[in-house]
């Protein structure tokens, strides 16, 4: 499973990860909310799968789309997909 593979935080920790362990680390920083990047490192090579928004229209308008979906629903945790009819 991914998660038993997942280094969340190395606060303190110097040298390499351990074998197959696979870290994660997030950066936030300016005022643009609306950009957003992957990177897949490797040694030698990285892979970036990136989105840029030049507006938060869509994000507000998915919101939107959220709250009309969830009137009417059970409560409880329901997922995105639902939302979407992905499920």
């Amino acid at each position: 499973r991914l998660k038993d593979h997942i280094v969340l935080e190395r606060a303190g920790e110097i040298g390499a990860r351990p074998e197959g362990a696979i870290g994660i680390q997030t950066l936030r920083g300016g005022d643009n909310p609306g950009e957003h990047t992957l990177y897949f490192v490797g040694t030698g090579e990285r892979v970036e799968l990136s989105h840029r928004s030049s507006t938060r229209d869509h994000f507000a308008q998915g919101a939107v789309r959220t709250a009309a979906w969830l009137i009417g629903q059970p409560p409880g945790l329901h997922p995105i997909e639902s939302v979407y009819g992905l499920d």
